[in-house]
């Protein structure tokens, strides 16, 4: 019989959202995976938990998977917990997640406090439907790739982001997809929280004058039902049209069916063909 391994959520900033079914996982667990092991020792502190630790994260997954794989189909009960919110999420716990289902290993969630979910509930932003995107790519390329083509999502979109690159992510998403809403959340559950709301340029003026501490949830508005679709959808209706229709019929309802102005169209069509 292989052990099970649990994801364990934990406080992202205030231990008392520590829950008692996490503590009780802690203790009982034959190992604890933790993405930090000086920053979750003083969690285990906390609750008088002596369980063994390993290190467990991006950089030495590789050779961590097949070993923590090992130890539950050798019937060992393994924790997997980050250095805060729920493992799994923008983590390497996917990863052995995966592995684990394909070896059917039982994987249970004990979940715990989400700093992305706890920024959208008190956002102000519509909750009903919802993009977490976690971190950008920190090339530009890909970065500004990835913002065009959430340009015309409609739900209320989320990221995370660090200090030193919070700014340039106000700055970019202005850019690509305008003067939004949005709001800027740091420091959750702790002393110190905050919640910024405004459109984009006041957030990005206003990081001028409250140097960025902490990590960021930004989160910033769907486009609206009315939004024109991104260039690719455009493109493949073009395609779709184009087969009975002249280049200038193609422009026309290509324009109409997308949203976009007729000028538009035809550069694109130009560019992309």
């Amino acid at each position: 019989m292989s052990g099970s391994l649990y994801l364990v959520g934990t406080p992202i900033g205030n231990l008392g959202d520590l829950s008692p079914r996490a503590v009780d996982t802690l203790l009982m667990v034959d190992l604890i995976a933790a993405e930090d092991t000086r920053r979750t020792g003083l969690l285990l502190k906390h609750i008088s938990c002596d369980t063994r630790m390993i290190s467990f994260h991006m950089h030495n997954e590789r050779s961590r998977v097949p070993e923590i794989l090992g130890r539950l189909e050798r019937g060992e009960s393994v924790a997997v917990v980050s250095d805060a919110g729920n493992p799994g999420i923008s983590d390497p716990a996917e990863t052995l997640v995966r592995a684990a289902v394909q070896a059917a290993v039982p994987v249970v969630p004990v979940p715990g406090p989400s700093a992305f979910v706890a920024a959208l509930i008190a956002s102000g932003l519509a909750t009903r439907r919802f993009r977490f995107e976690g971190f950008l790519p920190a090339k530009q390329g890909p970065r500004q790739k990835r913002l065009e083509q959430l340009r015309s999502e409609q739900e209320t979109i989320i990221f995370y982001e660090s200090p030193r690159r919070v700014e340039r992510l106000l700055k970019e998403i202005d850019k690509i997809m305008g003067n939004r809403e949005a709001v800027l959340a740091r420091e959750i559950t702790k002393k110190f929280e905050e919640f910024a709301r405004g459109p984009v340029r006041d957030l990005s003026d206003r990081l001028k004058d409250h140097p960025p501490r902490g990590e960021f949830v930004v989160l910033v508005e769907g486009a609206g039902e009315d939004a024109p679709l991104p260039p690719e959808r455009v493109l493949a209706i073009a395609r779709e049209t184009a087969v009975e229709s002249s280049l200038r019929d193609t422009v026309r309802l290509t324009a109409r069916l997308a949203g976009w102005k007729e000028q538009d169209v035809y550069r694109l069509l130009k560019e992309k063909g």
